[in-house]
């Protein structure tokens, strides 16, 4: 077909022959429009202009109805609903993902190597690992990322700043996800059943992260040592073995950590607290990973199973310590003798042979002992 240019101030203007619809051209980047007010609109991409601005909080938006969508946050309204399971969203396109969660579909498929998506930003996400493209960096520890959100999420870890609230505790949280996981626990929900073991779950990850234990699944994999793990946040943290980075610092007496979770280890020991308590036994611990292992006293639960000889236990150190015998590995070796052992207690008991410590006494006669159960 063929078109006529004409010129209109900073608009190149497309005029078909024979009477057919105009098209509108961006100068910028070339991508055309049928309509004069859809192309204005695509403008205030490169412009930046944002002249809808939200008489609540006064955030601005570059279309009017983006600030349709966002002045919904502060009326509360949800008028898109889902047909499964009834949850409501405030835009229609956050249905329509939550949907394929039901459906499972996943329609965003990557070219490279064809793993597919729910979501698009989580393909544009996934596609940075081909490319290796990290392109924003923290100002105060130099780590890059490939997207400005993970750079924002990252840089709280500095500054302290949790600014996502739970309006029923009043929790903070660095990171929405995290605040949305945390509700689960006032509402109790958990839609997500292990078909194993019929343990639930409040999310599909967490789901998929606990088949791991019943399947043996490490699909993360260290590309320094080679070491496997079966979340990618365990294999986070490990990779600061190599790195030696330790971003966490406690702000009362300094020290550095590799992982969150150990400087909130470390803030306990300071002011004493055990927040978490054993229902039966009332039992108080200081994490609430303790609190778990120690249930399983009361509950008999032996969830880690060895897969040679099926003897289960309640905890993944006594398998860990028992598969040795299986494979007669002795990681812990005595520095004075070079006798070897299967475990860490073992060595620790041995080596009272060289040092003479004897750390036991008995509470009737005051004698010394090296072991608990010598006398």
């Amino acid at each position: 077909m063929l078109f006529t240019l004409i010129f209109q101030g900073n608009l190149n203007v497309l005029q078909p022959v024979r009477g057919k619809e105009r098209q509108y051209s961006c100068n910028e980047c070339g991508e055309s429009f049928n309509q004069h007010i859809i192309l204005r609109a695509h403008q205030r991409i490169h412009s930046g202009e944002k002249p809808y601005c939200c008489d609540v909080c006064k955030k601005s938006f570059r279309k009017q109805s983006h600030l349709k969508t966002h002045q919904r946050i502060h009326s509360g309204k949800k008028p898109f609903c889902c047909d499964v399971c009834n949850k409501s969203f405030s835009q229609q396109s956050n249905m329509k993902n939550h949907q394929r969660i039901h459906s499972g579909e996943k329609p965003f498929c990557c070219d490279v190597c064809n793993k597919s998506f729910r979501k698009q930003s989580h393909l544009k996400t996934h596609k940075s690992i081909h490319s290796g493209k990290k392109p924003f960096c923290c100002d105060v520890c130099n780590k890059s990322f490939n997207q400005q959100s993970n750079l924002k999420n990252h840089q709280r870890i500095h500054s302290g700043e949790k600014p996502f609230c739970c309006d029923v505790c009043n929790k903070s949280f660095r990171k929405q996800s995290h605040l949305k996981t945390h509700k689960s626990i006032h509402s109790g929900k958990k839609p997500f059943c292990c078909d194993v073991c019929n343990k639930s779950f409040n999310q599909q990850s967490n789901l998929k992260n606990h088949q791991r234990i019943h399947s043996g699944e490490k699909p993360f994999c260290c590309d320094v040592c080679n070491k496997s793990f079966s979340q990618q946040s365990n294999l986070k943290t490990h990779q600061r073995i190599h790195s030696r980075e330790k971003p966490y610092c406690c702000d009362v007496c300094n020290k550095s950590f590799s992982n969150q979770s150990s400087l909130k280890r470390d803030q306990i020991t300071h002011t004493g607290e055990k927040p978490f308590f054993c229902n039966v036994c009332n039992k108080s611990f200081s994490q609430q990973s303790n609190l778990k292992t120690h249930q399983r006293i009361h509950s008999g639960e032996k969830p880690f199973c060895c897969v040679v000889c099926n003897k289960s236990f309640s905890w993944q150190s006594n398998l860990k310590k028992h598969q040795r015998i299986h494979s007669g590995e002795k990681p812990f070796c005595c520095d004075v003798c070079k006798k070897s052992f299967s475990d860490l207690s073992s060595l620790k008991k041995h080596q009272r042979i060289h040092s003479g410590e004897k750390p036991f006494c008995c509470d009737v006669c005051k004698k010394s002992l090296s072991h608990q159960s010598n006398h």
